[in-house]
């Protein structure tokens, strides 16, 4: 065990966390730690590194169990150095030994002695242990497949935004290798395609794993038990989110229907004992029954601490065909090009979610459509489009001084006060919370006061940008039910791969300052942008071969005419019919490896792989297999082409 909690119990002032709580984590684990906004989660992990103390019960951690904790307090920390340097620092004990290493060496230079060449050999052996020659180019490594470029390693680490500070801190700590990680969202700063490199990062990590994450992709993909957070308890449920959704309802349809057989079973004991405990010849067998009942181990009835409360809207009027049309446009800051005669046409009925790395342009190419952007080129408006725009900068318009049920008052919905309290329940404001000041709200609070109000809207056409960013998985899923019931057009950016899979009708994505589109929802665009690739890849090959056998030939028809003049070296026309033997073999084996490697390509674009973990990491290790044979045969084939050549010129001299 790498560390646990032992019957613990934690209180917050008069509020209590969790109750009677025990948990092991064992090496090699991937634990998903889940829960409503709120609850204690991130209390939980602060536990395990000492940052609280337990009210009772004990916290238990190994001697040498090394712990990486992830989470948003870390923003607070600032350096002059470079983002290389600050990721570095989780080589610090090799950075050490460097140094020591390069006063030993200066010593050895005025003096040699036997002592100091075996201290010199010694520390060279915990150099090369603790991974010291290779520590730069991994730390390299790890930041870019993190989302940053070669050119941004060496910017100060303090001119980023919190959002890419946060990465690089997730790189020094997974590259410290710790024993235990435990990992407070650690996708919130992540665009698509660094989550995606940190969860293959992830599968393959030694040590264990907790993360606390509203990202269901995330979750099903990384984890292999769920430990829920729920009603001041830990439920533990062996397998990934999918599996803990299907168990926590059979659980609570079983708990439900048990409930609901004992109180059956009290009320007919209860009128037995009421309509008898009169009469003397019963009056002994009904006083055996209460006594029965007060022993009785009641079951307790099952309450959700989140109803399904349904999030409606309404639209006041109907838009034309096409809402928006952009023409040849194009955007620029200084010399970044984000958009370069670019078109595009968003349709009624369309819901396209704008996917793609970070600093591709997608929030400007939002705020070109909303018209609070400037731009060159053509933006023309649909008739009848009645728009609604949800982003951060939205927080700002909020009346800092009205109550949020005042603000949402304000949005025009003519909903009734229930109806907007009730509303406001779905995004994690319950009870006197509708009647906070705005001013007092967290930067996430009024995230959320302003996407309800754009939800409540009458508008025909959304635009949100990062809407889920501060909502729980319930309420995310709350949201996506109502925007599968909205009647009018969405166009979203969003990280969230749930979200996307389960809202969008079409995707969009900047490439090469255009807007691509396809036709389909999220899971089929990446399958249909997976095998693009394949065959971009394959048709790569098949070029390269062609240039390779157009070349072959035309030295071959000079060969030919050269052959007629000279007489033919025997040994040298024998050698090289060998090598167009092998050429030919080895151009057959590329094209089944091939064939073979396309396979393995579908398999890891389907969803369901990523279930099975073992599964995954033999389809994987398969693609590995198939790449390196690949390469090692290409690079075959290109020296028995030069070869052919060489032989061919030495026949022919």
């Amino acid at each position: 065990m790498l560390a646990g909690l032992q019957n613990v119990t934690f209180e917050f002032g008069a509020r209590t966390i969790v109750r009677n709580a025990t948990w092991h984590i064992h090496p090699n684990e991937r634990i998903g730690l889940i829960g409503y906004n709120g609850t204690g989660k991130s209390t939980l992990l602060k536990l395990f590194v000492g940052e609280y103390q337990p009210s009772e019960g004990t916290v238990e951690r190994s001697r040498n169990t090394s712990i990486g904790y992830l989470h948003q307090d870390l923003l607070s920390f600032s350096s002059e150095e470079s983002i290389l340097q600050v990721a570095m620092h989780a080589f610090d004990k090799a950075m050490q030994i460097e140094k020591e290493l390069a006063v030993i060496t200066a010593q050895l230079e005025k003096t040699e002695s036997e002592e100091l060449l075996h201290l010199y050999s010694d520390k060279l052996h915990q150099f090369e242990e603790a991974g010291g020659y290779n520590i730069e180019h991994q730390t390299e490594e790890v930041l870019q497949g993190l989302g940053f470029a070669n050119a941004d390693l060496k910017r100060p680490y303090k001119e980023f935004s919190g959002g890419w500070r946060m990465r690089v801190l997730l790189a020094k700590m997974i590259l410290q290798q710790p024993d235990l990680l435990l990992l407070d969202e650690p996708t919130n700063h992540l665009d698509l395609p660094s989550i995606e490199w940190l969860e293959k990062y992830l599968i393959h990590y030694k040590g264990a794993v907790v993360m606390v994450s509203h990202d269901k992709f995330f979750l099903n993909r990384m984890v292999k038990k769920t430990i829920e957070l729920y009603q001041k308890e830990l439920h533990t449920y062996n397998g990934n989110y999918s599996f803990f959704e299907t168990e926590k309802a059979q659980r609570i349809d079983l708990q439900q229907r048990a409930f609901e057989n004992q109180q059956d079973y009290i009320r007919q004991q209860e009128r037995f004992v009421e309509r008898f405990k009169a009469k003397a010849s019963k009056a002994a067998q009904a006083q055996s029954i209460v006594k029965r009942l007060d022993k009785l181990d009641r079951i307790e009835n099952v309450e959700l601490e989140r109803p399904n409360i349904r999030i409606n809207f309404s639209i006041d009027k109907i838009p034309g065909r096409v809402l928006v049309e952009l023409k040849n446009v194009s955007k620029k800051f200084n010399d970044v090009e984000i958009l370069k005669n670019a078109s595009a046409e968003i349709d009624r009925d369309d819901k396209i979610a704008l996917i793609g790395a970070n600093g591709k342009g997608k929030s400007t190419l939002l705020r070109i459509i909303a018209g609070t952007e400037s731009f060159e080129g053509e933006r023309k408006w649909g008739h009848n489009v009645d728009d609604a725009f949800y982003a951060q900068h939205q927080l700002e318009a909020l009346n800092l001084n009205h109550t949020i049920l005042e603000e949402m008052k304000g949005a025009g919905s003519n909903k009734t006060e229930l109806e907007l309290r009730t509303l406001l329940g779905c995004f994690l404001f319950s009870g006197d919370d509708s009647d906070k000041k705005i001013k007092i709200l967290s930067g996430g609070e009024k995230a959320r006061v302003a996407l309800a109000k754009t939800i409540v809207s009458k508008a025909n056409f959304l635009l949100l940008d990062e809407p889920t960013n501060h909502l729980d998985i319930h309420s995310t899923e709350l949201l996506v039910g109502a925007l599968n019931r909205y009647e009018g057009s969405i166009i979203l950016v969003s990280h969230d791969r749930y979200f996307i899979s389960k809202t969008a009708n079409k995707i969009w994505e900047i490439v090469d300052h255009q807007i691509k589109e396809f036709k389909g929802g999220y899971e089929e665009g990446i399958e249909w942008k997976d095998r693009m690739a394949g065959e971009r890849q394959i048709s790569e090959v098949e070029s390269k071969k062609m240039e390779i056998r157009s070349t072959a030939k035309v030295k071959s028809q000079k060969s030919a005419v050269a052959t007629v003049k000279l007489s033919i070296n025997k040994e040298v026309h024998k050698n090289l019919q060998k090598q167009q033997r092998l050429f030919k073999n080895t151009e057959d084996e590329l094209v089944k490896l091939n064939e073979e490697k396309n396979i393995v390509e579908n398999l890891l674009t389907s969803p369901d792989i990523y279930t099975d973990n073992q599964k995954f990491t033999e389809t994987e290790k398969k693609y590995k297999d198939l790449q390196n044979k690949i390469d090692h045969l290409n690079k075959i084939y290109e020296e028995v082409f030069e070869k052919i050549i060489e032989l061919e010129a030495n026949q022919n001299a």
